[in-house]
């Protein structure tokens, strides 16, 4: 049951999956993130509760089909044209931190403004910073991109990293030219 109220509510689960498997994990931290509750991705009876009492996220926007990234809750949503939300899911954006990439010291910030997608990728992308997973650029090298840790707090560097189990659909759902909202 909590799988359909979740999805109900626009979080992203994989539809052919069954019980507690790693999409309702991601679906329960994205909801615990954009209700601001404790980030556990544990199934409680009071998680439960919440999630009966609860009502669809509001985006930021409305009026045409777009992403938005909420850097302070740590989620993204595609919203669609009637301003409801398709997917929700939980997202690690730049840590902030200070690293050094080809002889170059750069700080882990996720740009904040409009963007545009601009570039896709099928599949894996080996950058200098690690592998991208169907990576989606809306900003230089920035992108939305599946990665094997999203962890509930801040640790990219720069790009929001999304599960891997929801990647590709982001993909297919991400056309070029898609408007990218990320604010803080």
């Amino acid at each position: 049951m909590t799988r359909i109220q979740l999805s109900a509510l626009g979080y992203w689960l994989d539809p052919k999956a069954t019980g507690f498997d790693q999409t309702l994990r991601h679906a329960l931290i994205a909801f615990q993130k954009v209700e601001g509750r404790k980030r556990t991705g544990v199934l409680t009876s009071e998680e439960v509760q919440a999630i009966r009492l609860a009502t669809i996220p509001k985006p930021r926007e409305s009026g045409s089909p777009h992403v938005e990234i909420d850097l302070k809750r740590q989620v993204l949503m595609m919203v669609d044209v009637g301003g409801q939300p398709m997917r929700v899911l939980p997202i690690s954006s730049g840590s902030g931190k200070w690293y050094e990439d080809e002889g170059r010291r750069e700080q882990a910030i996720t740009p904040t403004g409009r963007f545009k997608i601009i570039r896709k990728i099928k599949g894996w992308r080996k950058s200098t910073l690690g592998m991208l997973y169907f990576p989606c650029y809306f900003y230089n090298g920035t992108a939305v991109h599946g990665a094997p840790s999203v962890p509930v707090y801040p640790a990219s560097h720069g790009c929001a990293r999304i599960p891997m189990s929801a990647a590709e659909e982001f993909y297919k759902l991400a056309d070029i030219g898609l408007d990218v909202v990320v604010y803080d």
